[in-house]
């Protein structure tokens, strides 16, 4: 996609749905477009200690000293990614995601450069990589899927890869950013 077709998705002073805190863990992530690439993910190293090996965009934790979830998601895509966060335009947010697990997530998200320089931090990276945005814009995905959780089933969103498996929080706040592009919600 074209950076004015991005940009055109995400309005200025366009709403989202912030959701009440309570006792869930807040986090930020960046969800970062670049244009003519893709949607920019990563795949957790084995070595963390949460969600270890899965697909995720770049973020974490919003810690006190940080002054939104917008300095948040920078902060950690600066961290994880070596994004430098000077070129990135913010454009807006997602709706705030609820997982399972305990997390508010807020999704930012921001126009990269094209071209941009990305540097993965192999402790916390083992490998990053574009999604397209042919992937994002075709209503065949993503795929519903069940699985046995806690006792339960479960459905949930997979979006396919040739190699990866993308799913959980990261395939739903995917989901919400492919309804924005293709004009919806």
């Amino acid at each position: 996609m074209k950076e004015a077709a991005l940009r055109a998705a995400f309005p200025a002073g366009l709403a989202h749905e912030s959701l009440a805190p309570g006792r869930l863990r807040q986090a930020a992530v960046l969800v970062g477009m670049e244009p003519g690439k893709g949607v920019w993910l990563t795949r957790r190293s084995a070595r963390m200690p949460t969600h270890a090996g899965q697909i995720s965009f770049p973020g974490g934790k919003i810690e006190k000293f940080d002054s939104s979830p917008e300095a948040a998601a920078l902060r950690e895509a600066r961290e994880e990614i070596g994004l430098d966060p000077a070129p990135v335009a913010i454009l807006g947010r997602l709706r705030d995601h609820i997982t399972g697990t305990g997390f508010h997530i807020t999704p930012v998200v921001a126009l990269l450069p094209e071209g941009v320089r990305l540097a993965p931090e192999e402790n916390e990276v083992e490998a990053l990589f574009p999604l397209p945005f042919s992937d994002l814009l075709n209503p065949e995905f993503p795929v519903r899927r069940k699985g046995v959780w806690r006792g339960g089933e479960r459905a949930f969103w997979v979006w396919p890869h040739q190699d990866y498996v993308i799913w959980g929080a990261t395939a739903e706040i995917l989901r919400r950013l492919a309804l924005r592009l293709r004009g919806g919600v």
